[in-house]
């Protein structure tokens, strides 16, 4: 196991963590929620940038308090906060990482630079956000890490640089024994490329699933009262009751369908889970 956190809590005044999750060698693995849902508090424990106030954290099978230089090397990290000096250039940055990181492949990184249209000696500052988000990435896998751990890589970037940074962390996992712990709230990165995904709301976590499975076993129904009233409800995780029916979000899908031909039953997206998973009641 590349990473593990059990139990781990931290209290605020107005907010609280409580997050178990995993991450295993060769896995993308997902965190998914609205902004304020614990995604970035989370990652910052793992990296031991806030201490927490219960639970364990283990990387490379070793509890967090006892990583070495060497081990810190094996992270690559990529924070929305985080960063160099806008005022520095990216060979400015190159020369700075080759003194900080021993497996720092100076001519490598300045070459995929290049590659990927990023001007050497023009400050950062006058990078557009997409040039700025693949710059950090690039950084991030520049020193041979063994795990990724992204916070909202793609936020605030168009179409295009999305992919383009999402095409840099399928060409990482090339690589065995590499893992990715990545969050987003934008629920078509994640679709296409985690293995598993951890839904997080209000510091906790409300759901992890199998990304095939969620896209594969979960539907939404839409029914009318009547028909709610006469359902099987032991496979229904939420309901949402709104002006001319009531939504549905089940992780039996088939149930339905074998059992209720009549119904509408539609195959859910990550999207219509967080809806329903956070807006939606409890089945009583």
């Amino acid at each position: 196991m590349l990473l593990q956190l059990e139990g781990v809590k931290k209290k605020y005044k107005k907010f609280e963590l409580d997050c178990s999750l995993n991450v295993e060698e060769g896995k993308i693995i997902g965190v998914i929620g609205r902004n304020g849902a614990g995604k970035s508090t989370t990652f910052k424990a793992i990296l031991d940038i806030i201490r927490v106030d219960e639970g364990r954290i283990r990387i490379f099978d070793k509890d967090i308090s006892a990583l070495t230089a060497q081990d810190k090397e094996k992270i690559g990290v990529v924070l929305a906060d985080s960063g160099f000096s806008e005022w520095l250039t990216v060979k400015d940055i190159a020369a700075i990482m080759d003194g900080l990181y021993e497996k720092f492949d100076k001519a490598a990184f300045l070459q995929r630079c290049e590659e990927m249209s990023l001007p050497l000696k023009q400050k950062t500052k006058e990078f557009s956000s997409g040039m700025k988000a693949r710059l950090k990435l690039l950084l991030a896998i520049s020193y041979g890490a063994k795990l990724l751990v992204l916070d909202e890589p793609t936020a605030g970037l168009d179409v295009i640089a999305r992919q383009q940074v999402l095409d840099l962390l399928r060409e990482y996992m090339d690589v065995e024994g590499r893992s990715i712990l990545i969050s987003s709230h934008i629920s078509s990165d994640l679709e296409g490329i985690c293995d598993e995904i951890y839904m997080i709301e209000n510091g906790r976590i409300i759901l992890h699933e199998d990304t095939d499975e969620l896209l594969d076993r979960y539907g939404v129904l839409k029914v009318t009262e009547e028909q709610y009233a006469a359902l099987d409800k032991r496979y229904l995780l939420r309901v949402q009751k709104e002006k001319h029916e009531v939504r549905c979000l089940t992780d039996q899908k088939d149930f339905y369908i074998k059992n209720y031909p009549e119904l509408v039953i539609q195959r859910s997206g990550i999207d219509d889970v967080i809806t329903l998973m956070i807006s939606g009641k409890e089945v009583m």
